[in-house]
């Protein structure tokens, strides 16, 4: 009874015009209210609060930056203050810890307050790429083969065929990928593993390494999720030894993007191939329980079929990244885009209250 009053309470609240927002933000991160006066290297660290709070400012909304850092009292202590309609995590950890980013969510359901992004479990399943694999390939969506490597455990020998792709179980953002992640041997996967074990501090996946292109399909949405056009990582300017999979230096670092010509662009696909790419991330998101939104990434080999790499929920909203550009290539503005959300957080309601 109570889960369907708070319903109705929550699509009171998603027609209202101005609504309060608790943004959760990262430790450093809370935006200033301009961009002027302050470097490149900066505005990188919060680019991604900065545009998210001016989108939802301009619509109106009244907007509260809190950086919990390692203090959950920090989060409760602003929702008694502020009675926000909705909070809007942005965090990537909490403590430290990427485990710990679904707790933080759950907290929120815990507290019977709405949030935007993906819920508690979608979050946790999808954090963990073994699991994430291992579910999608019993529903028959092709994945790469893995083997894991735990921390505290004997190595032992893949059972995966060279070359495999050696990267953290746990962690996103390329955290620790570098041209020495593609291993060819036993030494190589050997040395990799420790280093993922040691440098990243988590435990390691040895993936199959699939040739092809570097697609993402962006997905929206709760109950009947919608998506927007594939977008492609051209990495077509590498050098021709160079392994064709986003590093760090790929992902993160301007100079090696401008150097090597590396950019998001709309993928340029034989006919028919983008809708079943666009319906494979739909059943993705379906599958692995996800809500809100997230980027479902992908490798298509060069014949033509998709491997599935992994989900990724809350991803990047910056105004000029890959989620927002795939958007607006479906005729989504950004601030419309960030209105949808916000709405979809505020209307999500979890399955066990139905």
């Amino acid at each position: 009874m109570r889960g369907q009053r708070t319903f109705f309470f929550n699509l009171r609240i998603v027609y209202r015009a101005c609504v309060r927002v608790l943004a959760l933000v990262p430790e450093g991160s809370t935006p200033p209210p301009r961009l002027a006066g302050h470097p490149a290297k900066e505005i990188a660290r919060w680019r991604m609060e900065f545009d998210l709070v001016r989108a939802m400012r301009d619509r109106g909304h009244e907007v509260t930056c809190v950086e919990p850092q390692a203090e959950i009292t920090r989060v409760l202590d602003a929702m008694a203050d502020r009675a926000p309609h909705v909070v809007f995590p942005m965090l990537e950890e909490f403590h430290g810890f990427v485990e710990f980013e679904p707790h933080v969510t759950a907290l929120l359901e815990l507290r019977d307050v709405p949030y935007t992004g993906c819920n508690p479990r979608g979050l946790m399943i999808a954090r963990d790429k073994a699991l994430t694999k291992t579910i999608l390939a019993r529903h028959a969506v092709r994945v790469p083969a893995f083997d894991v490597y735990p921390r505290g455990r004997r190595f032992h020998p893949p059972r995966v065929a060279y070359p495999l792709l050696v990267k953290s179980l746990t962690e996103e953002s390329s955290a620790g990928l570098a041209h020495k992640s593609l291993v060819r041997d036993a030494k190589g996967l050997r040395d990799r593993v420790a280093f993922v074990h040691e440098e990243v501090r988590s435990d390691a996946i040895a993936e199959e390494y699939v040739l092809g292109r570097e697609l993402s399909v962006a997905v929206l949405g709760n109950g009947r999720p919608r998506t927007f056009p594939p977008f492609e990582l051209d990495l077509s300017g590498l050098p021709p030894e160079a392994p064709r999979f986003v590093t760090a230096r790929v992902k993160w670092d301007p100079a090696f993007q401008r150097r090597y010509r590396i950019r998001q662009r709309r993928a340029r696909l034989p006919p028919g191939a983008a809708a079943r790419i666009a319906e494979l991330g739909r059943r993705v998101y379906s599958l692995l329980g996800l809500s809100g939104y997230a980027r479902i990434d992908l490798r298509l080999r060069e014949d033509g079929v998709p491997f599935v790499l992994e989900a990724n929920p809350n991803p990047d909203l910056s105004r000029a990244d890959d989620f927002a550009r795939a958007a607006a290539a479906a005729g989504l503005a950004y601030g419309d885009l960030v209105e949808r959300i916000l709405r979809l957080g505020i209307a999500y309601r979890a399955a066990w209250y139905q």
